[in-house]
């Protein structure tokens, strides 16, 4: 690819992914209520989920993606209803001050992973910006092998600056909670979050 396209894209999936939406408000969430580590694996998924709407979008799915309208909003149910399940576990999450670790039983990175990536899929957002958008600001008919996998290893590269920062503040933010009520009060506030998530993900 050109590099003048090549940043103009990075520079528009930049501003997309820092603005707040269902993938932000769930690592955020993720983050507060049990610790940084979950996050990655997480995050990983949405990411992945990223680079599956960028190649329906080189490859002009749209349409495929509009026949299989279905299946689409199965997976944006079930990535709305994982975020529920998240949030009642962060409601009924022990308040303990154990200098606010994480839960002792974290769940397994491949459950994350797939979570974070069935939450992009049906995440209308996302979705917006690379059937949408993404073909005004790029010629989608012309790109080649070579440049798809540019597109990709960028979106990567965005993708992990941006949800890396977002992991890194929620982190320090975290750690100013030491009392077993403030512990309370921010698991119930990151799981309300994480159920608005759900929700607007599952209204769109």
């Amino acid at each position: 690819m050109e590099p003048a396209g090549l940043i103009l894209f990075s520079s528009a999936l930049f501003i997309a992914a820092a603005s707040p939406g269902p993938g932000i408000a769930a690592i955020v969430a993720r983050v507060l209520g049990r610790g940084p580590k979950e996050a990655v694996p997480f995050s990983i998924g949405i990411a992945l989920g990223d680079v599956v709407w960028l190649t329906f979008a080189v490859l002009g799915l749209a349409a495929l993606a509009q026949t299989f309208h279905e299946v689409f909003l199965a997976i944006k149910y079930a990535g709305a209803a994982y975020l529920l399940y998240l949030a009642y576990k962060l409601w009924t999450a022990p308040a303990a001050a154990r200098e606010v670790q994480a839960e002792e039983r974290p769940e397994h990175p491949a459950k994350l992973l797939l979570g974070g990536l069935a939450l992009t899929l049906g995440n209308p957002k996302t979705m917006v910006f690379y059937l949408a958008l993404l073909p005004t600001f790029l010629d989608l008919t012309r790109i080649t092998t070579l440049g798809y996998a540019e597109l990709a290893l960028a979106t990567l590269a965005v993708l992990a600056v941006v949800f890396g920062g977002y992991i890194v503040l929620a982190t320090r933010a975290r750690r100013l909670f030491t009392s077993p009520n403030a512990i309370r009060i921010l698991n119930r506030f990151t799981g309300t979050v994480m159920a608005g998530a759900a929700a607007a993900v599952a209204a769109r």
